[in-house]
């Protein structure tokens, strides 16, 4: 009786967690990109803080519901440590694993991108941090992984959650292929970065999934897949790219046939 009662009010989360994430992010987005497009003159918005929405959504519901130790309760998990540390190694080194070889690929076709920091490497510790804090893992990950994929795994496991946020981030993102930014996302193909990010969102369930729900690991491993791209433009080059999705490809498939897909956790049944 209790589940029964339970599985509305859940949905009911869901709901008002993706109501308040789209229309706090895609109030400062959409009018900048309709403007970017010509159909408005001017709006005065700042588009930086659209990528809060998530955040800013979690934050709020459990606060709603739980009150001020709720948002404690959630903010904690950002420094939660009861999971083996080599998973924070993974977080931290797979992603450019993945960028370095898939830039390998653009070397022998003659396509190696430029580096934004070459002449002054020092720039590559500094641009880690200030994209852990403003280049998406804090405005996000509260969101993603420490609401809305609790949330769902009860329901479609960990593989099918992993891909139901990694479409729904897709989605989010949507307004951003329209703002000129120093970001990746203007005028690129959407297609291609709804496939990367959905295969990225199963691989950080994964690591989510084995470090007890720490979000730490999680804003570890953002911060390295945005870090890696922005430092090493893996996109830039076309061979280089394809090779990059195949490789988050493959790693997907081979995480979840060793894991499993329910849990992403070997031996949790």
């Amino acid at each position: 009786m209790s589940s029964s009662r339970s599985r509305p009010v859940e949905s009911r989360g869901i709901a008002a967690f993706l109501l308040l994430t789209f229309g706090w992010s895609w109030a400062f987005w959409v009018p900048r990109a309709l403007v970017s497009e010509g159909y408005l003159e001017s709006f005065p918005v700042l588009p930086e803080l659209g990528a809060f929405g998530p955040t800013v959504a979690a934050f709020v519901l459990v606060a709603y519901t739980g009150g001020l130790q709720g948002a404690v309760r959630l903010a904690r998990r950002a420094v939660q440590l009861d999971y083996p540390r080599r998973w924070l190694g993974v977080a931290l080194l797979f992603a450019p694993v993945v960028v370095l070889v898939a830039l390998a690929v653009a070397v022998v076709t003659d396509t190696t991108p430029s580096f934004p920091w070459a002449g002054n490497p020092l720039v590559l510790p500094i641009a880690f941090v200030v994209i852990l804090l403003l280049g998406g893992p804090i405005q996000e990950e509260f969101g993603w992984r420490g609401y809305l994929l609790d949330a769902l795994q009860a329901r479609f496991g960990a593989v099918g959650s992993g891909v139901l946020v990694g479409l729904v981030w897709a989605v989010w993102h949507f307004p951003l292929f329209y703002i000129p930014s120093e970001t990746i996302y203007y005028r690129n193909p959407f297609l291609g970065f709804v496939v990367s990010i959905t295969l990225f969102s199963v691989l950080l369930t994964w690591v989510y999934n084995n470090t007890n729900r720490s979000l730490l690991p999680a804003l570890l491993f953002h911060a390295s897949f945005n870090w890696s791209q922005a430092m090493f433009p893996v996109l830039d080059s076309d061979p280089a790219s394809l090779a990059f999705v195949a490789l988050l490809a493959v790693s997907t498939i081979a995480v979840v046939a060793y894991w499993g897909r329910e849990t992403l956790v070997r031996g949790s049944g």
